[in-house]
């Protein structure tokens, strides 16, 4: 059979507390790459093609309950009440388990980079006839890991340091914790394994050895150490960032984008890049968004929850805020920030402007220092921008207003209210000078200053 045939149960265990990430959080609720270990880690199961997940979380868990949620749907909770090792955490989802599944893989909330590619491998020796597979990865500093022991290509034990010989502790083949069970042996394996150990916890390690003396074969599955990394301190939650980082960026640049200084762009799980896109350095893609063929992304510029069209210019110093859409060959300069807002094929906003719940018509130019005051203190307005539109210079444009097509607004108008097509709204009061004035001040000043 093969293995997109073998139904797959796929047992997440997220119970940790994680105590050493000094946080009010569990820890599989940090984030990667903007979404959290737990979520990275459902969705790769899904993706390997899962008939089912079940995800084992402590009590009172429903925060990572419904993270697990978010990445699949069907997930199905059970809650493991008192925490007496994996093997216990295990089991907890037995209802789960005696539904017949032909593999079993059960994976770690706080292991955010396995590939759903490592999981199809990790099933592969069960459809040879293996009843427990194990993955494997060699540190550079093994110490620490349990080892993984083999006699002719054949796992015979996983031995933890503290209980490894001289001769174990030499061997480099560490366990990254993950195991695949064939789903007809797991219950009776899993039952089998006992708390006969200092801590008095059922370890779901002796599944090795219980699979052996049972008459079954178990096998390893190697990995690299960077995907199978578990993040338990604020340091290796860096480390794992780094390493997703490290594999967006090859992504994008492998699909078609030009990354100026790729150690400098951060990207979201999510993102999503056309072909031709250059980032420059020290940009920042967070969630949801979605840039076309042929962006040119400055400098310094943030975004997320954007979708940015074709031919777009964005920066440097921008920032795309959620809700944000960018038509063709639209043009979003130096410290502008859009929210909430669309803005038609070839539209500029160039310098200093604050765009929110607005709409946009096409090739409008909106002046430098424009701002559309979309908040009254308790409600968010919109205001509507037709085509062909110029906003002058330190527009001010109190929602809900509509300005229509081809009108002008003077610079430094203050608009309250809506500015028919083709028309020049003026809204500043007229300008006085007051000769020598100036000086007058100077003198008054001076003289307070010196009292």
């Amino acid at each position: 059979m093969s293995d997109a045939a073998r139904k797959l149960l796929v047992i997440v265990l997220a119970a940790g507390e994680g105590t050493r990430m000094a946080s009010n959080l569990p820890k599989v609720l940090h984030r990667v790459a903007g979404r959290t270990m737990i979520a990275h880690v459902v969705d790769s199961a899904a993706r390997a093609g899962a008939s089912a997940i079940a995800v084992v979380v402590g009590p009172e868990r429903d925060d990572v309950a419904a993270e697990a949620r978010k990445a699949f749907e069907e997930a199905e909770v059970f809650i493991q009440a008192e925490r007496r090792g994996t093997a216990h955490a295990v089991l907890a989802a037995r209802v789960a388990l005696e539904r017949g599944y032909d593999d079993v893989v059960v994976m770690y909330g706080d292991t955010p980079l396995v590939r759903p590619e490592t999981i199809a491998a990790l099933r592969g020796p069960l459809a040879e006839g293996a009843a427990v597979s194990v993955l494997g990865f060699r540190p550079a500093d093994p110490n620490g890991y349990g080892r993984l022991l083999t006699e002719g290509g054949a796992l015979v034990a996983i031995r933890e340091e503290k209980d490894a010989s001289t001769e174990e502790k030499s061997v480099g083949l560490c366990n990254a914790g993950l195991m695949a069970l064939d789903g007809r042996a797991a219950l009776a394996i899993l039952d089998r394994i006992d708390d006969a150990n200092a801590k008095k916890e059922f370890y779901l390690t002796d599944a090795v050895e219980i699979a052996r003396a049972l008459g079954r074969g178990a096998a390893v599955c190697e990995a690299e150490a960077a995907e199978v990394a578990g993040v338990n301190t604020r340091a290796q939650l860096a480390e794992a960032e780094a390493a997703v980082q490290t594999r967006l960026r090859a992504e994008a640049m492998a699909n078609g984008a030009t990354l100026v200084a790729p150690e400098t762009v951060f990207f979201s799980y999510d993102t999503k890049l056309g072909r031709d896109v250059v980032i420059e350095p020290n940009v920042v893609l967070g969630p949801g968004v979605n840039v076309e063929d042929n962006v040119w992304i400055r400098s310094f510029s943030y975004m997320e929850g954007a979708h940015i069209s074709r031919g777009a210019i964005v920066g440097p110093f921008a920032r795309l805020r959620p809700g944000a859409t960018l038509g063709e060959r639209v043009h979003v300069g130096n410290f502008v920030e859009i929210k909430a807002s669309e803005l038609a094929p070839g539209v500029k906003v160039n310098h200093l402007s604050y765009i929110g719940d607005t709409s946009v018509g096409a090739n409008t130019n909106v002046g430098a220092g424009s701002i559309t005051c979309n908040y009254d203190g308790v409600n968010k307005h919109r205001t509507r921008i037709g085509a062909n539109a110029f906003i002058g210079t330190n527009t001010l444009m109190v929602a809900p207003v509509t300005i229509g097509d081809g009108a002008y607004t003077g610079t430094g108008a203050v608009i309250t209210e809506d500015v028919p097509a083709d028309a020049l709204a003026i809204a500043r009061a007229r300008q006085v000078n007051k000769e020598g004035f100036a000086s007058r001040l100077r003198e008054r000043l001076a003289a307070f200053g010196k009292k």
